[in-house]
C-alpha cells in the first residue's frame, strides 16, 4: 500500500512515519497462531494474543517473582510480536521452524522498527531486546504470560491445538517451565493445568 502520497501535504514526516507505522502493524492480525479461540471455532491471530497479553499483564502484575513496572511489562507486551509480520508465527515445538527463528525476527526488527522516527525506533527496538533476552524482572514475567496464554487456550479448548500437533505432557512441561522465572506462582497454575490435560507418553 502507497501510503506517503495520500497524506495531507502539511504533515511533518515524523507525523507520516508515525501514521504509516500504524497502518503497517495492522498487518499483525493477518498471522495467525497454533492456538484456537476460547469462544470462536477458529485459531487466534497475533494482534488479538498481543492485546490479551497486555490484559493479563495487567491484571496479574502482583504474582511477578520481583516487584515489576507494570507499564513496561505491557509495552513489551504489546510489541514483542510485531516482528511476526515478517517472520510469521514460529509455534513453540516446531523443532525446524525454530532453527532460525531469531535470525528471522533479527531481520524483521530492523525494517519495522526502522519505520519509525529514530527516537521511537530505538525506544521500540529496546523493548524488544529486553523481552528477547529475558534479563528483567519485567522481561521475565512478560515472557511467564506469553506462555501462560496458550497453556489457558489449549486447556479450555480440550487441548486441541496440542493434540493435533502430538503434543506430550513432558514436552510441554519442558518448554514451558521457563515461566517460572518469571513467576513461580503461574508455573504452579500451569504445571498443574498441563499434568491434568495431557497424557505421558
Amino acid at each position: 500500500m502507497n501510503t506517503r502520497d495520500r497524506f495531507p501535504t502539511n504533515l511533518t514526516d515524523r507525523f507520516k512515519r508515525q501514521i504509516e507505522f500504524v497502518l503497517e502493524v495492522d498487518r499483525l492480525k493477518e498471522v495467525y497462531r497454533q492456538s484456537y479461540l476460547l469462544y470462536a471455532d477458529r485459531h487466534e491471530n497475533s494482534a488479538e494474543h498481543s492485546w490479551h497479553l497486555a490484559i493479563t499483564a495487567l491484571l496479574l502484575a502482583e504474582y511477578a517473582n520481583q516487584p515489576v513496572d507494570t507499564s513496561r511489562v505491557i509495552r513489551m507486551a504489546l510489541v514483542h510480536d510485531l516482528v511476526e509480520i515478517d517472520a510469521g508465527d514460529t509455534f513453540i515445538y516446531d523443532v525446524a521452524g525454530n532453527l532460525d527463528r531469531a535470525a528471522r525476527e533479527e531481520k524483521a526488527a530492523d525494517r519495522l522498527f526502522g519505520l519509525l522516527p529514530a527516537d521511537q525506533r530505538d525506544e521500540w527496538r529496546a523493548l524488544w531486546n529486553e523481552f528477547e533476552q529475558r534479563e528483567t524482572a519485567e522481561a521475565k514475567f512478560a515472557y511467564a504470560l506469553d506462555r501462560l496464554l496458550p497453556v489457558l487456550h489449549n486447556y479450555f479448548t480440550n487441548c486441541r491445538s496440542l493434540k493435533e500437533h502430538g503434543i506430550t505432557r513432558d514436552q510441554a512441561l519442558r518448554k514451558n517451565a521457563v515461566i517460572g522465572e518469571g513467576s513461580e506462582r503461574i508455573w504452579s497454575l500451569v504445571e498443574a493445568l498441563l499434568r491434568d490435560a495431557l497424557e505421558t507418553p
